[in-house]
């Protein structure tokens, strides 16, 4: 079996890796991928993103959010989570079957002391009934890619409030996600491993795999990236992982309804958002103003649904001859937030 350890902590070159993998036929099948990230939040191939993620937080702390091409649910990582993925030939494996996929994971945790993990439901691995690997798969090009997390220290107050979505009325068609009960696996390795950074942690994982007893072994069977190929991924990368369009505007269509009262009158937005863009805002409220607010409507419709675009918009815009009395920054803050 390869094996590549990435180097970088960037969840978008990760991902872009893994894809050029996917698609490189100088790859021998099986073959295993590591990675740690820096804060993030993945989300899944049919999801809406808006709809799973707390924008504002994850802006405001650096949290990094880009979508996967495999389904499934959002997922929060951070330096404490382990990243891996396995490459198969797809007719060596049924799609689905994640028990058999993740096996030789579960396998060596075993041996490392998690005597309790195993894997439950459609995908996720779990020990003492709270889960600490969700797991996703996909096929493409006669290969079935399966990755997974592995936490093992993330810190779990972080996941709550990056995933914690705002409360405003959201209805779409994308994939919810399932939250679960949680837990790290730091507390449930033997005690020789318990004090183990996650880079320890992956190279043991790599050496159990491979039933070799040290790195310089292990290393006749990892694949070297060529600077061909990291040319290659810095491509996927701006096209997939970076891309404002692949994150958001994939999402599926979906209305969001913001609401809010204040001093001078409620102001009550039905938002329809396709393709990441504003297609239709209409604006209820108790509001007054000396001008008629379809006109603001109207300037609002085909932009981008972020906060930037709305922002923009609103501040070239006189707000007080449509919501008299409220503060501009309170418009904004409603709708962009």
């Amino acid at each position: 079996m390869q094996y590549l350890a990435m180097r970088s902590y960037d969840i978008r070159q990760n991902l872009a890796t893994e894809q050029y993998l996917m698609n490189n036929d100088k790859i021998k099948l099986p073959m295993v991928l590591f990675y740690i990230e820096k804060p993030c939040v993945i989300v899944g191939r049919n999801q809406n993103t808006i709809e799973e993620i707390d924008q504002k937080y994850c802006r405001e702390h650096q949290v990094t959010v880009t979508r996967r091409l495999s389904g499934g649910g959002a997922m929060y990582q951070d330096l404490g989570n382990l990243c891996f993925s396995f490459i198969v030939d797809a007719n060596s494996h049924q799609f689905g079957d994640f028990k058999t996929m993740v096996a030789p994971i579960v396998n060596a945790l075993h041996e490392m002391g998690v005597t309790g993990a195993e894997v439950t439901g459609r995908n996720d691995i779990v020990v003492d009934g709270k889960k600490f690997s969700g797991n996703a798969m996909y096929t493409r090009g006669g290969k079935t890619f399966s990755h997974g997390t592995l936490m093992l220290d993330v810190d779990t107050a972080e996941v709550a409030k990056a995933l914690q979505v705002p409360q405003d009325k959201i209805e779409s068609k994308g994939i919810k996600s399932v939250r679960s009960r949680v837990t790290n696996l730091r507390p449930y390795l033997a005690e020789e491993y318990r004090g183990i950074t996650t880079e320890e942690f992956r190279d043991l994982l790599i050496m159990k795999l491979l039933g070799v007893d040290n790195l310089t072994a292990a290393k006749k069977q990892e694949y070297q990236l060529t600077s061909a190929d990291e040319q290659q991924i810095a491509a996927l990368q701006q096209q997939y992982y970076n891309n404002w369009d692949w994150v958001y505007g994939q999402s599926p269509k979906f209305t969001v309804q913001k609401r809010r009262h204040f001093d001078s009158g409620t102001i009550d937005a039905r938002i329809l958002v396709e393709k990441g863009h504003i297609k239709t805002i209409r604006f209820f409220g108790d509001f007054f103003g000396t001008n008629d607010v379809h006109e603001l409507e109207i300037k609002l419709q085909g932009i981008a649904y972020n906060e930037a675009e709305i922002a923009r918009i609103l501040n070239e815009a006189d707000l007080n001859s449509y919501f008299q009395g409220i503060p501009r920054q309170k418009v904004i803050e409603l709708l962009a937030d």
